[in-house]
C-alpha cells in the first residue's frame, strides 16, 4: 500500500526544497528576535501614595490608609493589597496578578479612588498613583561617576544636564534614573539667635523669599512701527542676591538676608550617600525598554558612555559598576556552548550506533532543520530569545534526532533482509508513519500542559514549552520527508555495509539483542516477579515525590551579592557612612571581589522602602575563580554581622522574575495591634533562628525604636500671648520642616530655594525651645514659653497585609525556600492564638502557589498522551500500556536525584553535586520526560500489535518486537541521554537551572529505559489485547456461508 513517503522519496528535489524552506524561514526569523533574561510577562504593582503633612502614623492609618484600602481591595486583578502607614504619609502597594493589564488595574483603581476622594482629611494631599513593575525595581546597569576635583553637586549636575539626556536618547532606553544625587540648591541656613534679636521670624523669611523671588512676564511695548519686549529683573539668581534680600525695613533698620542666615549654593539633600569601590560617587541608573534587547541597549550604552568620556570635564571618571547584561550574554553563551556539546555528544553516538558516515548523516540533518524551523515558529508566535528558549533548543537536540533515527535503522533493517535502498525506504518509511505520528504528537502533547498553564511556571516556561514542541513537530516533518529520501540515496546494500566497522557493529548489536532476547525471556517467565516489583518502584515515587526538598528555583549564581542595610532610626547618615564604610572593606577584602557599591538612603526614603540603604559586591568572572557567590555569602555575612550599629544581611538576586530582596517572607496577620502582633514575630524570629535554617535572624519589618519628640502647646499661655497656632505652626515649619519656597535659575535650569534652621542648632529636639515665634505686633516668644517637649518611642511604620494588620517576617534559607517555610508554619500553628493568621508574599508566595500545579499539570500531560495514543492506536489498553510501562519506572529514576539532595548544602557529600531541589525546572523535566519515556513504549507495542495480527502469539509477539525494536530504542534513548548530559556537567552563567532539568532528564531515561526494557512487555502479556485469536479466526469467519436475507414479500 502506497504512502504519502513515497511521494519524496520518488521526487527527492521536492523533499530537499520542503526543508530547504523551512531552514531560510528560520535564518530571516533569527536576526528579528529580541534577547532577554526570561520571556517577556507583566509582573506589575499599583501604588498608591498619600501625602498627610504633620500627621502620626496612628492618624494616617486611621484616615488615609484604611478607606483608601477599602475602596483598593474592591478593584479586578489585585493579587494581594500591602500597606505602610508612615509619619506624614500612607503607601499602599497592590500587586497585580500575574499578566493582568496594568493600564486596565490603575484605571480601575484611580476610579475606585476618586469615590472615597470626599472621605479624605482636606488638608491631605491628592493620592498620587503609579504603576511599578517588578521587573524594573532594579535597573539593567548602573554607571559610576566619581572624582577627586569635583563635588558631589557638580557631578550631579553634570549628569542631569549632559549624561542623563544623551543615554536617555540611546536606542531601547526607556529612563536613566541618578542615585546619590545632590541636586543643587539655595540653602538658607537661618540663626535663631540673631532672628530672635532682630525681631524676626521664621513665616517672615518665608514670605519675603516667596515675594521677592519669582518670575514677571510683563509682555512688551508696541508702537505704530516698533514692537520691543520687556523683562524684569524680579527673580533672584545667585547666593549675593539672595543675601543682600531685605527681610525687614523700617525709619531706622534694615534686615537682610545676610543678617540672620548664611546663604550659600549647597544641596537639596545631604542625606543620600552612594559609594563606588572605596569612593564616593554618583550612578546612573539604565532602565531599558520592556520588549527590548537587553544585551544590544547596555552594548549602545558602553559606546554612548565611550563617546560621552572624551568630553568630560577634566578629573570627572566613569565606569559601569554593575551590568545585569553581562549574565544575560554569559548565560547565553554558555547555553551555546551547551548547544555545540550536545551536537558533538549526539553525533558521535549515533556514529557509535550506526558505524556508517553515510547513516550518520541522515539523522544529523534533522538537528539543524529542526532547530532552524523552530526558529521560525518562535518568530511567528512573537517569543524572544532567552534562557529558556535557548534551553528549550538544546533540549530539542536530543530530541529531533529520534524520528529520523528510527527511520534510518527501520530501513537498514529492510537493507540486511535483502532490499535495494530504494525498496527499503519505501518500506521502511511506510511502516513508520503511524508511529512517528504517534510519538510526535505524544511529544508535543506533553508540552501543551505546561505552555497553557497559568501563574509564574505558564509565563515562564509557555516559550519553552511551544518552542520545544514546535522543533519536536518540525523533526517529525524531516523524518516523513527529508530522512527517507537521503536514506533511498546515501544508504548501500547490505553486502556493503557488512563490511568494517559497520559490520563489526551490527555483529555486536546482534550479540547483545540475543543476550537481551535470553534475559527478556527470563522475566516473562517469571512475571508476576516483575509485576511485583513493577507495583514497589510505582508506589515508591509517591513518597519520594513528597520527601524531595523543594523550592521555587536553584539559586543561581550571577556574580553578585546584594545587602539590604538596617540600622537604629536616628542614626545620621554620617554615622551610617561609618559603618558602611567597614562593611565595604569587608567586601572589598573578599579574594574573589572585582567592585563593591552602596547606596545609603535618607529616612524618608528608608522608611517607606523597608531598609536604611543597599550594598552589593560583583565577583570575578566565572573563570577567574573557583567558588561560586552562595559559597562566598556565608563568609561575607558572618563578618559584616560582627559591625556594630547595623544589620547587614546579605542575600542574591532573585532567580526568576517577580522576586523580591529575600527568598522567605512570611506575613502574620491579625486585627490584634501592633505591639501583640510584634510579640509573636519576635518569638518566631526567635525560633527561627535557633533551628538552623536560616543564614541570619529573619528581619522584621515593624520596629518600635523611632524616637519621636512631641511639642506639647499651652494653649491658655498661647491665648494670652496673643498667638495663634496656626502662626506658630508655620513658623515650626520653616525652622525645622526643610521644605522649598520656590526656585531660582541658574544657567537655564531652575533649582529649589530652602529655608532652614542651621544644623547647630538643631541637634537634638531640646534645641526647639530656643526658637522664637511671632506674636502681637511682631513680638518674639520663645517656644520654651508656650511649649514644652515629650519623648516617646513609635513605630517606624504601621504595616497591614489585605486590610488586616501585619508583621513580616523576611530572611534567607541556608536551606531550601521549603524547609523554611514549612518551619515558619509549623511554628506560627504552634504560637499564634485563634484569630491569627499567615501569608506570603514574593518568592515564597510564588513556591506555595506554583507548588500546588505540579500535579495538576503532570496528570494532564499524562492524560492528554492517552487519549493522543488511544487515537492513534484505536485502543485504550495499548495506551495504559505503553504508559503504565514506561512512566512510572522513570519518574523513580529521575525522583533519585531529587530525594538524595543533601538537607545542608555546605555538607561534603557527592550527592550534593549529582542531585538537585525539586523546583520548577525539575517539574518540567518532569513533566517531559512522559512523552521521552512513552516513545519507548511506543515502539515496542506497535511493532508487537503487527506481529499479532500476523499470526504471532501475544507472549511471542512483543518478545520479538522488544528485541527487533531494541537497536532503535537504545539508539534514541542513549542520544537523549548524551544530549542532555552536558546539562548535568555544566557550570558559569545559569548553570543551576539546566542542571536541574538535565539531571532529571538524565535520570529518568536512563534507568526508565532499563526498567521499561523489561517491565513494559510482561505488563504487555497482562493487559494488552489478545489480536492473535482475533487473526486466527478470521480466515474461519471467511468460510462460513452467507446467510440470504430472508424475503419480506
Amino acid at each position: 500500500m502506497n504512502s504519502f513517503t513515497d511521494l519524496f522519496i520518488r521526487r527527492p528535489v521536492l523533499a530537499i526544497v520542503v526543508n530547504l524552506v523551512i531552514i531560510i524561514a528560520g535564518f530571516n526569523a533569527w536576526h528579528s528576535l529580541s534577547v532577554r533574561q526570561y520571556p517577556l510577562s507583566e509582573n506589575a504593582s499599583v501604588q498608591i501614595t498619600t501625602v498627610y503633612v504633620g500627621a502620626s502614623a496612628e492618624l494616617v492609618r486611621g484616615f488615609i490608609t484604611t478607606p483608601l484600602e477599602r475602596a483598593i481591595g474592591a478593584a479586578e486583578g489585585i493579587d494581594y493589597v500591602e500597606s505602610k502607614s508612615l509619619q506624614g504619609i500612607s503607601i499602599i502597594t497592590a500587586r497585580l496578578k500575574l499578566n493582568y493589564d496594568s493600564t486596565k488595574a490603575l484605571a480601575d483603581i484611580s476610579s475606585k479612588v476618586d469615590q472615597v476622594r470626599g472621605d479624605l482629611p482636606a488638608e491631605a494631599q491628592v493620592p498620587a498613583i503609579s504603576v511599578q513593575s517588578a521587573d524594573s525595581d532594579f535597573a539593567a546597569a548602573y554607571l559610576s561617576f566619581w572624582s577627586d576635583i569635583l563635588s558631589q553637586e557638580q557631578i550631579t549636575d553634570y549628569l542631569t544636564r549632559v549624561v542623563q539626556p544623551r543615554l536617555a536618547s540611546v536606542s531601547g532606553v526607556q529612563r536613566i534614573e541618578i542615585f546619590g544625587a545632590r541636586t543643587f540648591a539655595m540653602r538658607i541656613w537661618l540663626k535663631p539667635d540673631r532672628m530672635a534679636g532682630l525681631g524676626i521670624s521664621p513665616s517672615q523669611v518665608r514670605e519675603a523669599l516667596a515675594q521677592n523671588n519669582y518670575l514677571a512676564a510683563i509682555g512688551s511695548t508696541k508702537g505704530a512701527l516698533v514692537q520691543t519686549n520687556l523683562a524684569a529683573n524680579t527673580d533672584l539668581r545667585n547666593p549675593e542676591d539672595f543675601r543682600r534680600l531685605v527681610i525687614y525695613q523700617n525709619e531706622d533698620t534694615i534686615v537682610r538676608l545676610q543678617d540672620i542666615a548664611d546663604v550659600e549654593l549647597g544641596a537639596e539633600d545631604y542625606d543620600t550617600l552612594v559609594r563606588y569601590s572605596g569612593q564616593t560617587a554618583v550612578f546612573a541608573g539604565v532602565f531599558p525598554q520592556p520588549n527590548a534587547n537587553i544585551v544590544d541597549v547596555i552594548d549602545r550604552v558602553r559606546v554612548e558612555l565611550s563617546q560621552l568620556q572624551h568630553d568630560m570635564p577634566a578629573g570627572l571618571d566613569a565606569s559601569i559598576g554593575y551590568d545585569a547584561s553581562e549574565y544575560v550574554s554569559n548565560a547565553i553563551k554558555e547555553v551555546t556552548g551547551t548547544l555545540v556539546d550536545t551536537l558533538s555528544i549526539v553525533v558521535v553516538v549515533i556514529f557509535l550506533f550506526l558505524g556508517s558516515v553515510r547513516s550518520v548523516l541522515v539523522p544529523v540533518m534533522a538537528i539543524p532543520v529542526s532547530l532552524i524551523g523552530g526558529i521560525f515558529l518562535m518568530q511567528m508566535f512573537g517569543f524572544t530569545l532567552n534562557l529558556l528558549t535557548l534551553l528549550a533548543i538544546v533540549l530539542s537536540v536530543g530530541l529531533v534526532v529520534d524520528d529520523a533515527i528510527v527511520v534510518v535503522e527501520n530501513v537498514e533493517r529492510h537493507l540486511r533482509e535483502g532490499r535495494t535502498p530504494r525498496e527499503a525506504a519505501l518500506i521502511g518509511a511506510r511502516e513508520l508513519v503511524a508511529p512517528i505520528i504517534a510519538m510526535t504528537v505524544t511529544l508535543v502533547a506533553v508540552y501543551i500542559p505546561i505552555g497553557l498553564q497559568g501563574g509564574l511556571t505558564g509565563a515562564l516556561f509557555r516559550e519553552f514549552a511551544f518552542t520545544l514542541a514546535g522543533a519536536v513537530t518540525i523533526s517529525g516533518v524531516v523524518a516523513l520527508t527529508l530522512s527517507p529520501t537521503m536514506s533511498a540515496n546515501l544508504l548501500r546494500s547490505a553486502q556493503d555495509e557488512e563490511r568494517g566497522l559497520t559490520g563489526w557493529l551490527n555483529h555486536r548489536f546482534d550479540r547483545l539483542r540475543e543476550v537481551y532476547g535470553r534475559a527478556l525471556g527470563g522475566t516473562l517467565k517469571a512475571r508476576p516477579a516483575v509485576y511485583l516489583v513493577w507495583i514497589v518502584v510505582s508506589l515508591c515515587t509517591v513518597p519520594m515525590y513528597l520527601f524531595s526538598p523543594k523550592e521555587l528555583a536553584p539559586t543561581e549564581d550571577q556574580s553578585v551579592l546584594f545587602g539590604i542595610i538596617n540600622t537604629a532610626a536616628n542614626v545620621t547618615t554620617d554615622q551610617n557612612a561609618i559603618y558602611s564604610k567597614a562593611a565595604e572593606q569587608i567586601m572589598l577584602d573578599v579574594p574573589e571581589a572585582a567592585l563593591t557599591f552602596q547606596l545609603l538612603f535618607p529616612p524618608s526614603i528608608g522608611a517607606t522602602i523597608g531598609a536604611d540603604g543597599f550594598s552589593g559586591v560583583v565577583v570575578k568572572p566565572w573563570g577567574e575563580r573557583t567558588r561560586t557567590v552562595s559559597a562566598i555569602l556565608p563568609e561575607v555575612q558572618a563578618q559584616v554581622s560582627k559591625i556594630p550599629g547595623i544589620q547587614m544581611f546579605m542575600t542574591t538576586p532573585p532567580a526568576l522574575p517577580g522576586g523580591s530582596n529575600f527568598p522567605v517572607e512570611f506575613v502574620i496577620t491579625s486585627t490584634a495591634d501592633a505591639e501583640r502582633l510584634l510579640e509573636f514575630a519576635r518569638e518566631l524570629q526567635q525560633r527561627a533562628q535557633q533551628s538552623g535554617l536560616f543564614s541570619f535572624p529573619p528581619d522584621i519589618d515593624m520596629k518600635l525604636d523611632q524616637p519621636l519628640a512631641t511639642v506639647v502647646f499651652d494653649r491658655d499661655k498661647l491665648a494670652a500671648l496673643g498667638l495663634r497656632l496656626s502662626q506658630v505652626g508655620a513658623d515650626l515649619a520653616v525652622a525645622t520642616g526643610g521644605d522649598f519656597v520656590n526656585r531660582f535659575n541658574m544657567a537655564g535650569r531652575s533649582y529649589k530655594v530652602i529655608p532652614l534652621v542651621q544644623r547647630v542648632d538643631r541637634l537634638n529636639s531640646e534645641q526647639l525651645r530656643n526658637i522664637h515665634v511671632a506674636g502681637t505686633d511682631n513680638r518674639m516668644v520663645p517656644l520654651s514659653a508656650v511649649a514644652h517637649i515629650e519623648h516617646s518611642v513609635v513605630a517606624r511604620s504601621l504595616n497591614r497585609f489585605q486590610q488586616l494588620n501585619a508583621v513580616k517576617l523576611s530572611g534567607v534559607s541556608s536551606r531550601t525556600l521549603d524547609d523554611a517555610l514549612s518551619f515558619l508554619e509549623e511554628t506560627a500553628r504552634e504560637i499564634l492564638p485563634p484569630g491569627y493568621s499567615f501569608d506570603y508574599t514574593g518568592e515564597s508566595r510564588q513556591l506555595r502557589t506554583e507548588g500546588n500545579k505540579f500535579l495538576p499539570a503532570f496528570s494532564l500531560a499524562v492524560l492528554m498522551i492517552f487519549l493522543v495514543l488511544a487515537v492513534q492506536f484505536n485502543s485504550f489498553r495499548d495506551p495504559f500500556v505503553i504508559l503504565a510501562g514506561s512512566v512510572p519506572l522513570a519518574m523513580f529514576g529521575a525522583l533519585i536525584f531529587t530525594l538524595l539532595k543533601m538537607p545542608d548544602p555546605s555538607m561534603p557529600y557527592w550527592t550534593n553535586g549529582w542531585t538537585t531541589t525539586m523546583n520548577i525546572y525539575a517539574e518540567v523535566g518532569l513533566v517531559t520526560l512522559v512523552g521521552l519515556i512513552a516513545k519507548n513504549g511506543i515502539l515496542i507495542v506497535e511493532f508487537a500489535n503487527k506481529l499479532q495480527q500476523q499470526g504471532t502469539s501475544k507472549l511471542d509477539a512483543v518478545h520479538e518486537a522488544a528485541m527487533i525494536r531494541l537497536r532503535p530504542v537504545l539508539m534514541t534513548s542513549v542520544a537523549t541521554i548524551a544530549g542532555h548530559f552536558p546539562l548535568v556537567l555544566v557550570t558559569g552563567a545559569g548553570a543551576a537551572a539546566r542542571n536541574s532539568i538535565g539531571l532529571v532528564l538524565v535520570g529518568g531515561m536512563a534507568i526508565g529505559t532499563l526498567f521499561t526494557l523489561f517491565a513494559l512487555p510482561s505488563l504487555y502479556v497482562l493487559m494488552a489485547k489478545d489480536r492473535s485469536k482475533e487473526t486466527a479466526a478470521a480466515p474461519a469467519a471467511a468460510a462460513l456461508p452467507v446467510t440470504q436475507p430472508l424475503d419480506p414479500g
